[in-house]
């Protein structure tokens, strides 16, 4: 019934830290609303007529919208359950835009055309190179790795005395990362680019974010990894976070002890203040988000999250 399917999908969510009391709540009289109705899965129509019955037309928007994510988590895992499409009672503030899953070769011929930069002879390819790949390999965010100094990169990792929230924490790095990092401070050495910032062009200085994400998309755009014409969706400089946040989550999509303990930890390394912005990965990719939905069940029933 759609109402059980309604209390499983509340159920997830307050066990990954949300109260989730008014999505719920709303939840609730749709599925009630349906059943009456008849309905054991999802239908558009439904829905549509239910957000008509709505006090005001900012009320029918968020009802729509929450039994909107709640057909897609249903329909990944019963394509029976209609998925309604986005912006049919309009919409609010500018959502959060989905993540674009790079893909491992895309990543290396990012890299690698990140050395072709110009200008040649000068830091600023292999900044642009090394700078990406830090990204890639950590899912650090991008002001948190331009922020870095030199004296921030040790044996135990890299001190993020910058995070979002004022938060500092120890980044612990594979030893391939570790080599890397070095490579680069070599090089800086070999062409005499001082200055105090790990990262740094000719200047002296770090790149700004502005300018890391244009060098980027239009890297993106070279390669045909991003479409050409201008403001259209595409692969953005942040999205080696979240490349790398879905990817380290699918490595484990079969082990759902280890899934659930590995979300714990993701939230911590990502430097999220809860586990509930980690588990928006999931909600942005429904059907990773079901394959790994019982993991998350397992440990927060146990308590242990």
């Amino acid at each position: 019934m759609l109402s059980d399917d309604v209390t499983r999908y509340v159920a997830l969510y307050r066990r990954l830290g949300r109260s989730f009391a008014e999505q719920s709540r709303t939840l609730h009289l749709y599925a009630r609303f349906a059943e009456a109705q008849g309905d054991s899965h999802v239908r558009i129509a439904r829905i549509q007529d239910w957000c008509a019955t709505a006090s005001s037309p900012n009320r029918a928007r968020i009802c729509y919208d929450a039994v909107r994510r709640l057909g897609a988590f249903l329909n990944a895992e019963d394509p029976r359950h209609e998925l309604p499409p986005a912006g049919a009672f309009g919409r609010g503030k500018r959502p959060r835009p989905a993540p674009h899953l790079l893909e491992p070769g895309q990543i290396q011929s990012i890299l690698r055309a990140a050395l072709d930069l110009g200008p040649k002879g000068s830091i600023s390819p292999y900044t642009f190179h090394y700078l990406f790949g830090l990204l890639a390999a950590t899912g650090m965010r991008v002001s948190e790795a331009l922020a870095l100094q030199a004296g921030d990169i040790g044996m135990d990792g890299l001190t993020i005395r910058h995070g979002k929230f004022g938060k500092s924490r120890l980044l612990p790095v594979h030893v391939s990362t570790r080599a890397a990092l070095a490579e680069y401070t070599a090089i800086r050495q070999e062409l005499k680019a001082n200055g105090e910032d790990f990262f740094v062009l000719s200047s002296g200085k770090s790149p700004s974010k502005v300018r890391a994400h244009a060098v980027f998309v239009q890297i993106a755009r070279n390669l045909g990894i991003r479409p050409q014409v201008l403001r259209s969706p595409g692969p953005r400089l942040h999205d080696l976070r979240h490349s790398f946040a879905v990817r380290s989550l699918e490595a484990c999509l079969h082990d759902r002890e280890a899934v659930a303990h590995h979300m714990a930890g993701l939230s911590t390394y990502l430097g999220h203040a809860s586990m509930a912005h980690t588990y928006w990965y999931l909600e942005a990719t429904p059907v990773l988000m079901h394959s790994i939905a019982a993991a998350g069940e397992h440990l927060f029933a146990e308590g242990r999250a």
